[in-house]
């Protein structure tokens, strides 16, 4: 398994994107590929926040798409500070800008103009939505936990791939139940499974264990600024996801 990301934290980060989305500093070419990796990290919670602000499902998806394309039709990231805090907090201060003086000088058919960020057809965010929703009723906390959920998400996926190319796809599927709290099988049934004892399942949890706190910490450092603020968001997630 690869080293833990050390350099890149700090460097390269969704703040480092607002920066290649501003005006001038970066072909169009760049602008957008910008304004679509952090589409692809935060299309789904700014959707949740959004629907769940009243608004209707149709009209949320429009929202969501209009939000993105003026971005980068805009430079409306142009002001961003990455000192002023998180990304996250940042993003969602910028989404009620957004919502509080575009909506009423915007036509729906000219919502997004020709830039397409998001297929929504093919990701079904309603029947996402409707199990998020019954999760909370309130707009903030409902963004705050579909971007725990994501990010989450995307440190287990970077460590299934991982596993994948070393050959333990197996290891991982039958080990992954120690990362998401899902129901593990005995010990012992696992060390059978993998033919492996039960002392060298052990190990093998704790190794994983840390490999995806240390992906998670990459994923979150991408997100903020600097070491304090990042273990404040590491205490966070987990406070958001514990919160019902």
């Amino acid at each position: 398994m690869k080293n833990p990301p050390g350099p890149r934290q700090f460097a390269t980060t969704h703040w480092s994107l607002v920066g290649a989305a501003r005006p001038g500093e970066a072909s169009q070419t760049r602008a957008r590929e910008a304004l679509e990796e952090l589409c692809r990290a935060y299309w789904y919670p700014l959707y949740a926040f959004v629907r769940s602000r009243g608004y209707s499902a149709v009209d949320a998806q429009d929202l969501t798409q209009a939000f993105f394309a003026r971005i980068i039709e805009t430079g409306g990231f142009a002001a961003a500070d990455r000192e002023r805090g998180r990304f996250r907090s940042y993003l969602l201060g910028a989404m009620k800008h957004f919502l509080a003086n575009e909506w009423h000088r915007a036509q729906t058919q000219n919502r997004g103009g020709k830039v397409q960020f998001i297929e929504f057809d093919a990701l079904d965010p309603e029947t996402r939505y409707a199990g998020a929703s019954e999760q909370s009723d309130n707009p903030e906390h409902l963004f705050d936990r579909e971007w725990a959920l994501q990010t989450i998400a995307g440190a287990l996926q970077e460590l299934r791939d991982e596993m994948a190319k070393a050959g333990k796809s197996e290891h991982f599927d039958a080990l992954k139940g120690s990362l998401t709290g899902e129901e593990e099988l005995p010990r012992d049934q696992i060390a059978a499974r993998l033919d492996m004892s039960e002392g060298a399942v052990k190990v093998a949890v704790h190794r994983l264990r840390q490999r995806y706190r240390m992906l998670l910490r990459a994923a979150i450092a991408e997100t903020v600024s600097n070491e304090a603020d990042l273990d404040d968001e590491m205490r966070y997630l987990i406070a958001v996801l514990r919160k019902r």
